[in-house]
């Protein structure tokens, strides 16, 4: 069993064809005689590998809520004070 090899510039611009030209993976894998599935896996291979960017999404969205939690503990403790001084000047007990 023989396997064809291809240069790097051939797999580049077949992965052009396909993701920036708008032709389709089995169309511009027919021309030259690539399988489909062999042009499907040199176009992943291309894509930028968004795993990282999405954790470090995930990682500020979680300080964020952790900020606004602790924000919004404080406030409640103000609000409690507020209503518990309110009430002594007002005279009215606890």
């Amino acid at each position: 069993m023989s396997t064809q090899r291809f240069t790097p510039e051939f797999k580049e611009e077949a992965v052009k064809q396909a993701r920036d030209r708008g032709y389709g993976v089995p169309d511009v894998a027919a021309r030259p005689g690539v399988s489909a599935h062999s042009l499907y896996k040199w176009v992943k291979a291309a894509s930028p590998d968004k795993s990282g960017q999405q954790s470090k999404e995930l990682l500020e969205a979680k300080r964020g809520i952790l900020r606004l939690r602790a924000q919004v503990r404080r406030v409640e403790e103000e609000r409690d004070l507020l209503k518990k001084a309110a009430r002594n000047l007002a005279g009215e007990p606890e």
